[in-house]
């Protein structure tokens, strides 16, 4: 004991742990909420906050702060999103998810509370046929047929009745869109999609009028009507004119449709289309860069900044480097309400992300490369912003890391963009470098913005290099296809040419270089290494995919659309799947390779790591390994996070000579 207590008396001499360590758990923390909303009046704001293994639902008095009504169901299951229909109502949907990485699959379930609290009901959903498998008190419904519903739209003036899709529980569902009653669930539908997996759009009085989805042969369709009692009309087929286009909006009086448009080359798009005329104008567009962004899932815009209370769209977000925004008219309210709040952000992203009715009252989101996000409450009449709260409250965006938006050119002559966040204070040059891909692949994309993982290893001493490879989202429909069949080929290049251009440019010591990443993002860093033996000193691999083969086997066995999708992009030839495999040529392999997996993965099975790790460790790899067999795809449990974190910086420490990790006290956390 005298021992030990010797060693405390020298640690305590030592300087403090920041000069040495990383504070793990700063990162590992969840947001303090995901998403918040205030009502149409102006009564409530309504936020999600993300627990340990469910998000909640919390509605608080705007005036007072206090909290009025709270939802939530059992474990696993998270609000997703939720809306407001009404000053006091509130639809919310549930999602599921399989891990900390993973966008949460929606299951369909729809319900329903005041925001105190009362009136709880279950609307629609698989959980309606049970027997009070929800975990609340909610009591189920009965109903003829299990489905899933998602929201559409509220009903314009009217507080009891909602739009939502409603599908069946297949592989292949058409669907239809129902009013609902938000009080009893009684649904009466309105009208059926010509499209198997259809997601709609409705225009400024509720009614619907444009259906966008894919058959198996995962072709897009978009078809139009000219009201309630039209029939549909195939409007655009990317099969017939190789591109597509989705609506974002109306014009008020809803005789023209805008539509973000993909074009055979370059960025895509936003156009006007007059549905009398069919004449298409081009309202916006950039050079390099889509406008808004899109969740191809579901066909849904999001970053598109519309008139309060109406479809009608004013401008998009352009990531441009850092977010940058554009309107059809800069003279327009809008316009000159969000130069008003840039010009007092200054270096800032600043996003009205909800507002009242009448305009009077927006939550505005102020965030950065170093700050999570702040949120304030403004008052547009009064010209008056109060701070509200944070998302991530614990980082001092002072000390946190710089991320600078960078532009390349591949061998073959493509432009390549991409971000670098250098550590404070390492004077960026000669310094060891992290090359970190982002997941997906294809349509994904990495922004300017604040990461957590890049922002770690900042802190821990590295430089960090994002890259939007060919295949990623953002620029444009050739840029996103030119990376179809490229799983270990171009793509893979690219990030070889990225790492290249970072070593010519004095930043990166050619000497300390890892990859790192999760998902696509860890095949990619596996891949490195046995593509570019002697470039790389180590990688590390984050619920990965490394056996092309059994991934490509695995999807035909889902179902025709998803072996479509993989014959389409990521091939169908089994020599050259099996050639691009890092687990079938683990013998190229020379660093050592340290591989993280959850054993719930849907996504990413687990058995792919173990397969790696045995093709390593037969060919004489130095392999390190940290599973979780509860985990799915990316950990959830805050300790696992932390243990996974830790383990990280001490591997690329070994290799690279950063930082280690503490848990408590230390790092750029306030």
């Amino acid at each position: 004991m005298r021992g030990i207590a010797v060693l405390a008396a020298l640690f305590a001499l030592l300087p403090a742990l920041p000069a040495m360590a990383v504070d793990v758990k700063a990162y590992a923390r969840k947001d303090q909420f995901t998403d918040i909303k205030i009502s149409p009046g102006g009564e409530y704001l309504a936020a999600t906050v993300p627990l340990e293994d469910r998000t909640v639902l919390a509605v608080l008095d705007r005036a007072t702060r206090k909290l009025t009504g709270t939802f939530s169901l059992h474990r696993n299951t998270h609000v997703s999103d939720f809306h407001w229909v009404g000053p006091q109502r509130l639809v919310i949907g549930l999602a599921e998810k399989f891990g900390s990485l993973e966008t949460p699959q929606r299951t369909g379930e729809l319900f329903a509370v005041n925001a105190d609290g009362s009136r709880a009901e279950m609307l629609a959903g698989f959980r309606v046929e049970g027997s009070g498998g929800t975990g609340t008190h909610i009591a189920p419904k009965k109903d003829s047929h299990r489905i899933a519903a998602f929201l559409v739209d509220s009903v314009p003036g009217d507080g009891r009745t909602a739009l939502v899709s409603v599908q069946s529980y297949s592989a292949e569902p058409y669907t239809s869109v129902e009013s609902i009653d938000l009080f009893t669930g009684r649904r009466q539908r309105v009208a059926s999609a010509p499209v198997r997996r259809a997601s709609f759009y409705t225009d400024n009085r509720g009614r619907v009028r444009f259906a966008a989805g894919a058959d198996s042969d995962n072709v897009r369709k978009l078809y139009y009507r000219k009201d309630d009692d039209a029939d549909w009309e195939l409007l655009v087929s990317d099969d017939a004119s190789g591109r597509f286009e989705y609506p974002i909006g109306f014009s008020a009086d809803d005789s023209v449709v805008y539509l973000r448009s993909e074009q055979p080359d370059g960025p895509d798009a936003v156009v006007a289309l007059d549905l009398a005329t069919r004449q298409r104008t081009q309202v916006l567009r950039d050079d390099d860069v889509d406008p808004a962004n899109i969740d191809y899932a579901y066909y849904n815009p999001t970053n598109v900044i519309y008139r309060p209370g109406t479809r009608v769209p004013v401008g998009v977000f352009f990531m441009d480097g850092k977010p940058r925004i554009a309107f059809f008219d800069e003279k327009a309210p809008e316009a000159r309400l969000y130069r008003s709040l840039e010009a007092a952000f200054p270096g800032q992203a600043v996003e009205i992300t909800s507002q009242t009715a009448d305009g009077r009252l927006a939550l505005v989101k102020v965030s950065s490369d170093r700050n999570p996000g702040d949120f304030y409450l403004f008052d547009t009449a009064a010209k008056k912003a109060d701070y509200l709260l944070s998302r991530r409250e614990w980082f001092d965006p002072a000390r946190q890391a710089e991320v600078r938006p960078i532009r390349l050119t591949a061998r073959d002559g493509l432009p390549l963009h991409g971000y670098l966040t250098l550590p404070p204070g390492g004077g960026g040059k000669g310094l060891p470098m992290v090359v970190m891909p982002h997941g997906g692949p294809f349509g994904a994309q990495d922004v300017w913005g604040f990461d957590g993982d890049a922002q770690m290893l900042a802190e821990a001493g590295y430089a960090v290099l994002q890259l939007n490879f060919r295949g990623s989202g953002g620029y444009g429909r050739a840029f996103r296809i030119a990376g179809a069949r490229e799983w270990g080929g171009k793509m893979q290049d690219d990030l070889t040419d990225a790492t290249r251009w970072a070593i010519g440019q004095g930043i990166a010591d050619r000497n300390r270089i890892c990859l790192y990443g999760a998902s696509y993002g860890a095949y990619a860093s596996l891949m490195g290494l046995a593509k570019e033996p002697g470039l790389y000193k180590c990688a590390a691999g984050y619920v990965g995919v490394y056996d092309l083969p059994k991934m490509v086997a695995e999807d035909a066995r889902t179902g025709r659309r998803l072996s479509n999708w993989s014959r389409e992009w990521v091939g169908d030839k089994p020599e050259v799947l099996a050639a691009n495999s890092p687990n079938r040529i683990a013998e190229r392999i020379e660093a050592p390779v340290f591989l993280a997996a959850g054993g719930q993965d849907p996504f990413a099975p687990i058995e792919h790591s173990r397969l790696m790790e045995q093709a390593l460790r037969k060919a004489g790899v130095p392999v390190e390994t940290l599973y979780f067999d509860t985990e799915g795809h990316g950990f959830y449990v805050e300790a696992h996070r932390e243990a996974f974190y830790a383990r990280l910086l001490a591997f690329l420490s070994r290799h690279l000579g950063g930082k280690v990790a503490t848990t408590g006290g230390g790092g750029n956390a306030k």
